[in-house]
């Protein structure tokens, strides 16, 4: 509970901790890219520096840095975007935490996340 309020999941599929080297990338424009938190078969969490929430409504990349992964032209929703609070006062950037969610993943795309997910994940999160 948080000041008095109960929080409610509203996430329809588990969440799992993405390896280090899993990042996510806005599009287009490749304006928004940062390190992947966790990820489910309906949408991820990344991090990035930035003073800009990303667009709403784009598409985004997943790759792997090391290992040969990469999803590409995933079409998402922006769900939150919110500032991450670091602890260090003297910090001149930003970071934030995208959450997004997938929509319409084609046959390929969604075998592809499956597969990412059984065979490199850490652990749930």
């Amino acid at each position: 509970m948080t000041r008095g309020k109960q929080i409610i999941e509203r996430r329809k599929n588990k969440r799992f901790q993405a390896p280090k080297g899993v990042f996510a990338v806005l599009r287009p424009g490749y304006t928004k890219m940062g390190s992947v938190v966790d990820v489910s078969t309906g949408g991820l969490a990344f991090r990035y520096v930035d003073k800009e929430k990303p667009p709403n409504g784009t598409y985004i990349d997943i790759f792997m840095i090391g290992e040969f992964f990469h999803l590409s032209k995933v079409p998402v929703k922006t769900i939150t975007d919110f500032e991450v609070v670091n602890g260090k006062p003297y910090c001149s950037f930003t970071i934030r935490r995208c959450g997004v969610q997938f929509e319409a993943l084609t046959d390929h795309q969604k075998a592809l996340l499956e597969q990412f997910i059984q065979e490199r994940i850490v652990g749930e999160a």
